[in-house]
């Protein structure tokens, strides 16, 4: 059985990004609810590899982070200016398609 991917994002990324995920079964996991706010970039992604979650953010660093060799579980990023909607049909595209382990150290963008 392919293991879903399973989501965690950083403290810029909109609540209602996490509530629509949610409504549609996803598990998503917020820096906040992990107690991560003000943690470093690296931190984040550390975090998130460590608990087996995708990082869905629209912080480019992360992408500078992924370009660096810095070891991650997938990250997913979105432009600032890209509409909920689109953002959380998105996350659940990838969901549907793509398993855990091919997430690995891959960088996909919405």
């Amino acid at each position: 059985m392919v293991e879903k991917i399973r989501y965690y994002t950083n403290e810029h990324v909109a609540r209602a990004v996490v509530h629509g995920l949610r409504r549609r079964g996803v598990d998503v996991l917020t820096a906040r609810e992990a107690n991560m706010l003000g943690a470093t970039d690296e931190e984040h992604l550390r975090f998130a590899s460590d608990q087996g979650r995708v990082i869905f953010t629209q912080d480019d660093d992360f992408l500078r982070l992924h370009a660096r060799g810095f070891d991650h579980a997938g990250i997913i990023y979105a432009h600032q200016q890209t509409p909920v909607g689109l953002i959380v049909s998105g996350l659940m595209l990838i969901q549907q398609i793509m398993a855990t382990d091919e997430a690995r150290n891959h960088v996909e963008f919405l």
